[in-house]
């Protein structure tokens, strides 16, 4: 094993940080890792906002529903970013719609996901954590209007960085036989049955972490979270469209 990979081996979600800020040259570095990461089709059609301003925070924090990332000592907000793009055809005198389309949201969307794992290796690298914030797009109008996004932009993800102020035990995962197939898809006979082992596992993490207040298995997690329509990202398409992007050929 080589130090990446033991970091990323032994990566795990902080919530709580310290108070210290992260120095500048450090978070520039971080930046410059966010820079290097592959784009598609070398447009680097995501960008990243530096949220300071507490009020900006705050809302992020309620619209995520997790207070404590308003503490963070940095908050970034990784965007699909065609503005850009949309922009600089437009000065050519050409339509900027036409930089925005199903394709070209896919793209971004993928560079600004691959730009949040980058980072994150890098900071856990060196000695910092971080929380990878999906439920932003509990509300994507709410982070759009808090931000000031303008059109052919869109929030991806919210990722929040410090020095650990927790060591939280490492999150079990699926067995690899699960998730790693060779040629062709591969599935057991049951899931329910394959997977207890791993329920047990999950049961006995979640009961460490929250000290007896919470039992719960992975298979529950799924009957949970995906057994009925999630209503509050059920407009997510159109929040789209309302940005200026074609989610129709």
């Amino acid at each position: 094993m080589n130090e990446t990979i033991d970091v990323q081996l032994e990566h795990r979600t902080i919530r709580e940080f310290k108070s210290d800020p992260i120095p500048e040259d450090i978070f520039q570095t971080l930046m410059d890792v966010a820079m290097h990461t592959p784009t598609s089709r070398g447009i680097q059609s995501a960008s990243i906002i530096r949220v300071k301003d507490q009020a900006k925070r705050e809302k992020l924090a309620e619209i995520g529903g997790q207070e404590y990332v308003a503490r963070a000592p940095e908050y970034l907000l990784f965007i699909v970013d065609l503005a850009r793009a949309a922009a600089i055809l437009q000065e050519m005198g050409l339509y900027p719609q036409s930089a925005a389309t199903i394709d070209t949201f896919q793209e971004g969307f993928t560079d600004a996901v691959l730009m949040v794992q980058n980072v994150v290796v890098a900071a856990e690298s060196l000695g910092l954590g971080a929380n990878i914030l999906g439920n932003i797009l509990n509300e994507p109008k709410g982070v759009i209007e808090a931000i000031g996004l303008p059109l052919y932009t869109f929030p991806v993800l919210g990722l929040t960085l410090g020095y650990p102020g927790e060591n939280p035990q490492r999150k079990p995962r699926m067995p690899k036989e699960f998730r790693v197939m060779t040629d062709t898809y591969v599935r057991p006979d049951s899931y329910l049955e394959a997977l207890k082992d791993y329920d047990a596992q999950m049961r006995e993490y979640y009961d460490l972490r929250n000290k007896g207040k919470r039992e719960d298995k992975f298979t529950n997690q799924i009957f949970q979270n995906l057994g009925k329509v999630r209503n509050r990202r059920a407009s997510i398409l159109d929040d789209i469209e309302s940005q200026g992007f074609l989610m129709h050929p």
